[in-house]
């Protein structure tokens, strides 16, 4: 156990000199490559212009998101109208999903507990 220890921690120093090494490199070439999308003058008014436009870009985009939503729940409901034809793929795709989304859950519980399978920290 102490020797994989020891390789892990001689990779993550590896990892971190290479990105010391390298990382302002690309830092500087993933600027370069989206400087379309840098506002310049960088001022404290066109960083709250930009994000109104984001609030009300994502405010207008919830009547479509509303519908989309309807419409997917008329699918779960028609599947379930039908479901003596439900193949057996379908029926395992969806308990996967619902494995996934619990997997998720605990995870964020994990996380939320400050990284502890037992409880929370006093």
């Amino acid at each position: 156990m102490a020797s994989k220890l020891l390789q892990l921690k001689s990779k993550a120093c590896q990892a971190s000199q290479f990105v010391v090494k390298h990382g302002t490199a690309y830092n500087k070439q993933l600027l370069e490559q989206n400087k379309q999308y840098i506002q310049e003058p960088a001022t404290v008014e066109k960083c709250n212009e930009l994000s109104k436009q984001l609030f009300y870009t994502r405010l207008a985009s919830i009547p479509g998101r509303y519908e989309a939503f309807w419409k997917e729940l008329d699918s779960v409901k028609n599947l379930w109208k039908n479901r003596k034809e439900l193949k057996v793929e379908d029926a395992g795709i969806a308990a996967l999903f619902g494995l996934e989304c619990f997997a998720w859950y605990c995870g964020g519980e994990i996380v939320g507990r400050g990284f502890t399978v037992t409880g929370y920290y006093v």
